[in-house]
């Protein structure tokens, strides 16, 4: 059983993994699409506010089908859900594409993926998960690297003081995202609580766009990238289905499986992605010593997964559901006597310790 335990967790985790490094590479698309269509007239609001629209759209029928008809999962969820959508959602995009306005994209996301310093500060104040000597070590690797990304040292990078407070606040929303999205206790399938909170930003960023608090402005043009003209539909769609909702989905599966500290620094590996993304579509290429950075943190998150720790036998096996068939490792002394004495045996509870 224990080796069975073993491979289960094993599994587990190669599968957070994947789900993790999916979940990177299509979030660090989003600053690249949002900076060309801002370059075409789109405000920082509407690009946010579209994307969480088409990404709530597409994942409503998924949503519904995975919940089976357990509204009382949703209800009970509801103040875990607003909160999701408020700040995981609305105020981690709203505020990150508000940065790139004023930064590079690589340098916006970088500020905001300081978020898992505060996600091992708040499990460690709140649930006593003390970090062990490697991953503070990767933490400090991790944050390293994040400094040469940002070029602090070498000065490429244009570094503006509202792009900076900006990112903090994406910051912020991003750390509510790791540790709603690590925690089980809603029961909610991974696609429903992504598109809770979807809708929740959705509705809050549309209230805050029809009352002028949120600016919003659209053009129809084409958007220019390094690669080539396209379309504005193309990105827009490009924006809400990867971008927002196959990552949301696939980021809370990642999380459920490494655990909001682990999944946290892995989802580092989105500043490469967007780096190279912002490379490649808008030329912004990165500098010797930002590629030294990159080494780093990818040094620092190996680091972190090695002070993980190993929870393979503290893995609780999950209930049955109603009907299932459940094998238990020992049958009851009457279902053995009916078989015996079926077979022409005697009963269990008749063999003297000299006949057995």
């Amino acid at each position: 059983m224990t080796a069975m335990t073993h491979d289960a967790a094993r599994v587990n985790r190669a599968q957070g993994l994947g789900f993790a490094l999916l979940s990177a590479a299509s979030f660090g698309l989003s600053g690249s699409l949002a900076r060309g269509l801002m370059d075409a007239g789109w405000t920082a609001g509407a690009a946010t506010l579209v994307r969480v629209a088409i990404a709530a759209v597409v994942l409503t029928v998924p949503a519904l089908i995975a919940l089976r008809g357990r509204w009382s999962l949703l209800r009970r969820a509801a103040g875990t859900v607003i909160a999701y959508g408020a700040f995981a959602v609305a105020g981690a995009q709203l505020f990150y594409f508000f940065a790139v306005g004023h930064l590079d994209v690589g340098v916006a996301l970088l500020i905001e993926y300081l978020s898992p310093i505060v996600v091992v500060g708040y499990l460690w104040a709140t649930k006593g998960h003390r970090p062990g000597r490697l991953t503070l070590l990767g933490a400090v690797v991790a944050m390293a690297g994040l400094v040469l990304l940002l070029d602090l040292i070498g000065g490429a990078a244009e570094v503006s003081l509202v792009g900076i407070g900006w990112a903090l606040g994406a910051m912020v929303g991003a750390s509510v995202y790791f540790v709603i999205s690590g925690s089980t206790s809603t029961g909610l399938p991974p696609v429903t609580l992504a598109w809770g909170g979807l809708v929740v930003a959705a509705a809050i960023l549309g209230v805050a766009a029809a009352t002028g608090v949120l600016p919003v402005a659209f053009a129809t043009g084409t958007v220019h990238f390094v690669t080539g003209d396209v379309p504005w539909w193309v990105v827009v769609a490009l924006l809400g289905i990867i971008t927002s909702a196959v990552a949301y989905v696939v980021g809370i599966a990642a999380t459920r499986r490494l655990g909001a500290r682990l999944g946290s620094f892995i989802a580092l590996t989105e500043v490469l992605a967007a780096a190279l993304f912002a490379w490649a579509l808008v030329g912004q290429a990165p500098a010797p010593i930002q590629i030294a950075g990159a080494g780093l943190v990818l040094a620092g998150v190996v680091l972190v997964k090695l002070g993980e720790p190993d929870e393979a036998l503290a893995v609780a096996p999950e209930p049955a559901l109603p009907g299932a068939d459940v094998v238990p490792d020992t049958l009851p002394a009457g279902i053995v006597d009916e078989v015996a004495l079926a077979d022409g045996g005697l009963p269990l509870t008749e063999v003297t310790p000299e006949r057995a």
